[in-house]
């Protein structure tokens, strides 16, 4: 078996920059939507998730994939989201025990994007990318495809 090279000092450093950066926003995010909206992050995520998919809706059990929850955790947060009318849920019209989580109309910006140029927010695309790709797992890969060729299918 290949040992396994140590980051140089330079990778060590961008290591350290990345962890301390991340660690700062999402505690900067948390700490804004609570003040703003008594949000969680993880509330957060449910709403980037459905503004980006197709028609803005999600079947739940997809939703709680995306978002790397359980059903359970995903059915209380949308519940909770959906008594300050963000979002609301209907039944699927294919699967009667499914249910369709539906993003209502609502935006969100700040932290993050307002602060970067537009060729950081391409660098941060490509990195966080790569960084996606060599961490998910092959079905959540397989299904992201799915939705994103879905979503750039025009809708006659």
């Amino acid at each position: 078996m290949a040992k396994t090279r140590w980051l140089t000092a330079s990778e060590q450093r961008a290591w350290r920059a990345y962890l301390e950066a991340t660690t700062l926003l999402f505690d900067a995010l948390d700490r804004q939507l609570q003040r703003d909206s008594t949000m969680p992050h993880a509330y957060y995520e449910i709403l980037v998730r459905l503004s980006e998919a197709p028609g803005r809706s999600m079947r739940m059990s997809e939703l709680a994939d995306a978002t790397r929850s359980s059903r359970s955790r995903l059915s209380h947060a949308v519940a909770r989201l959906e008594e300050r009318g963000w979002l609301q849920r209907v039944e699927c019209p294919t699967d009667k025990r499914g249910q369709i989580a539906v993003l209502t109309d609502v935006a969100v910006r700040r932290h993050l994007i307002d602060r970067l140029t537009p060729q950081q927010v391409t660098q941060l695309e490509r990195i966080g990318s790569v960084v996606v790709a060599g961490l998910e797992s092959p079905e959540c890969r397989a299904a992201r495809a799915a939705q994103a060729a879905d979503s750039a299918t025009p809708v006659a």
